[in-house]
């Protein structure tokens, strides 16, 4: 969205090859953690990010084998980077020392983010209701858990394994590790691949307007980024475990044009790294206070 001045710190940090740099290490931590966390959790229930889970389905129904589509959603993001990077002609020199920068910068990006979602929590409801409610405020959805309908699905902002309990030091690893998927699969798919085929949908095809179009791409994202949390849209299936809240909806949907805007300005790496501390943060909370 800005021209920001050459090899400048908010120039450098927005090249794609920056994704892939800072983004690597979240990736890597997600599927060795998914892999080795030994709970119930992980283990019975299989749970992985929604958005992670569509791109095996879609490449299984390509045809590429089940190890290969377990594989391939990481993979992606790393092609899709790539790609970018080529086709943006930018330059490929990378700075360490920006990496701390960048740490320091989508944390402070996902403050304004943890204070909405206390402000819109604590006027909603009372404290006891949010314990019996598990204060389910992620914008992190997991894959429902047919096979353990006893234990709730788990997300940022949620307690424990449906059962009231205190929550373990596994459990909340397992939904670090989750909100860190979340982060990278989701901005990936209704940031940098639906925002770009609705632009090419109202821009190109429809012959919008420029910022009709932007308009149109950014709140249509947003909704179904809030929508996909309560239901699954392939199978139609709604979310025992996350219930449709007008609230939570609004939230979310907030949080997905915050996001979109975050994108246009600061590109894909900021974006997935301020939404994955988000839901390190609201795990953090809710399991220390709540």
């Amino acid at each position: 969205m800005f021209n920001f001045a050459r090899d400048s710190y908010f120039e450098r940090t927005s090249r794609p090859i920056y994704a892939i740099v800072f983004l690597l290490p979240f990736i890597v931590f997600y599927e060795v953690g998914t892999f080795r966390i030994n709970t119930d959790v992980l283990n019975q229930s299989r749970i992985r990010v929604v958005a992670f889970v569509w791109m095996q389905n879609l490449l299984e129904l390509l045809g590429f084998g089940g190890k290969l589509a377990w594989i391939a959603p990481p993979l992606a993001v790393l092609v899709i980077l790539v790609a970018l990077q080529i086709t943006s002609g930018k330059s490929w020199r990378f700075w360490l020392g920006d990496i701390v920068p960048m740490v320091v910068e989508c944390i402070l990006l996902a403050v304004p983010l943890i204070v909405l979602t206390l402000f819109l929590s604590s006027s909603t409801t009372s404290r006891a209701n949010m314990e019996q409610d598990n204060n389910n405020w992620a914008i992190t959805p997991t894959e429902p858990l047919p096979a353990c309908s006893s234990i709730a699905s788990f997300s940022p902002l949620s307690l424990s394994a449906g059962n009231g309990s205190e929550p373990t030091n596994r459990h909340l690893l397992a939904n670090i590790i989750t909100g860190i998927g979340a982060g990278i699969y989701e901005e990936l798919v209704f940031r940098l691949v639906l925002i770009c085929l609705l632009m090419l949908l109202f821009q190109d095809a429809l012959k919008l307007t420029h910022a009709n179009a932007i308009v149109l791409s950014v709140l249509i994202s947003a909704a179904l980024f809030s929508a996909h949390h309560h239901v699954d849209f392939f199978s139609g299936r709604l979310n025992s475990g996350d219930p449709f809240n007008v609230t939570k909806f609004i939230f979310r949907t907030i949080a997905g044009v915050y996001f979109a805007a975050l994108f246009a300005i600061r590109g894909f790496g900021i974006t997935a790294g301020t939404h994955a501390f988000y839901n390190i943060i609201a795990v953090s909370i809710t399991a220390r206070f709540f």
